[in-house]
């Protein structure tokens, strides 16, 4: 029985340190380098499985890119707000040579996955001494969950366009009212028509008088494809604070991100939250037909700035529904 009760702590033991291992590898000439001044300590996150609820496992890799050795380590990592981690800071006994890398893993506990697409960011922070001699490194990583629509038509969710004839269907404010189709051509907005705005080449939609023809921003991920300055959003607001943060992801990985916000389609100064004036129509479709003749109901466009060198690949919208959306565009 003793043996057995020996081997078992013993099996305890492995596994208790098991949370944290070592790899070595050869230094290149550029570690062991000490006058060299892009000496930088890495710190890598490993691919984390958002198929929650559920407990993950995620391990940290630091590697040792200086000159001298690497001592005193400790790894702290974090996830999104209110995701709880285990344990929060991992304590690495030893030197490490350059070259060396040394892997802490802890646990996170993941919520389930909600509908549409998520983005979550992830956080590693390593304090040492020795090393590249700077005592601190982090490492980020953001892991991507959901559908990303191939173009913003597939994420139409609402009716902002109705024919003066047939007003019912119109449900743009949440209250059953909506622009008129009538008196959007009056203003050269027909169906599928080119707009120009803040130097972007946008389309108005296309989509029939009466069905879904915008989005309700609730942080879909759509598909852009170019280069360019900026993006250029063309929509309008319900409500005051039509106001969120947009997200563009580049081909590379790397991201951009800006705020946007639109004036209340009417009843709002034109130039809040910085927006620019494209269109105004006289009046809007109610649910017993057209109606306020002589008020301004209005279509706004707004942009957030671009690396100009990278190619985009997505573009997460805001978080508010207050903010609708008929096109998005590159521009030059």
């Amino acid at each position: 029985m003793s043996v057995l009760v020996t081997a078992a702590r013993r099996a305890a033991a492995a596994l208790a340190v098991g949370a944290v291992a070592f790899t070595s590898a050869p230094a290149s000439a550029a570690s062991q380098d000490a006058t060299s001044s892009e000496a930088r300590t890495q710190v890598t996150i490993a691919p984390i499985d958002l198929n929650g609820p559920a407990i993950s496992e995620v391990k940290v890799t630091v590697t040792n890119e200086g000159p001298d050795r690497l001592r005193r380590l400790k790894v702290t990592f974090n996830g999104p707000v209110g995701w709880a981690v285990q344990p929060a800071v991992r304590s690495v006994d030893g030197s490490y040579q350059p070259g060396a890398a040394a892997t802490a893993e802890f646990r996170i506990q993941v919520p389930e996955q909600r509908a549409g697409f998520t983005m979550r960011t992830f956080t590693a922070s390593a304090t040492y001494e020795g090393g590249d001699g700077r005592g601190t490194a982090t490492g980020t990583r953001v892991e991507r969950s959901g559908p990303v629509l191939d173009r913003l038509s597939d994420a139409y969710n609402n009716v902002a366009i109705t024919d003066e004839n047939n007003t019912k269907a119109g449900n743009y404010d949440g209250e059953g009212n909506s622009f008129s189709a009538q008196k959007l051509a009056a203003v050269g907005l027909t169906p599928g028509a080119s707009v120009t705005a803040l130097g972007a080449q946008l389309t108005w939609p296309a989509a029939t008088p009466g069905t879904k023809n915008n989005v309700s921003s609730t942080g879909q991920g759509v598909k852009v494809a170019g280069k360019g300055s900026k993006l250029v959003f063309l929509g309008s607001g319900v409500g005051n604070g039509a106001t969120g943060t947009a997200t563009v992801i580049y081909a590379d990985g790397s991201s951009t991100t800006g705020s946007i916000g639109f004036p209340n389609w009417s009843f709002q100064d034109a130039t809040a939250h910085g927006a620019t004036l494209v269109k105004s129509t006289d009046g809007r479709n109610r649910p017993d037909g057209y109606g306020n003749a002589g008020i301004a109901y209005r279509i706004f466009a707004h942009s957030i700035a671009l690396d100009p060198a990278k190619q985009v690949e997505l573009v997460v919208l805001p978080a508010n529904a207050g903010i609708h959306l008929f096109d998005i565009a590159v521009a030059p």
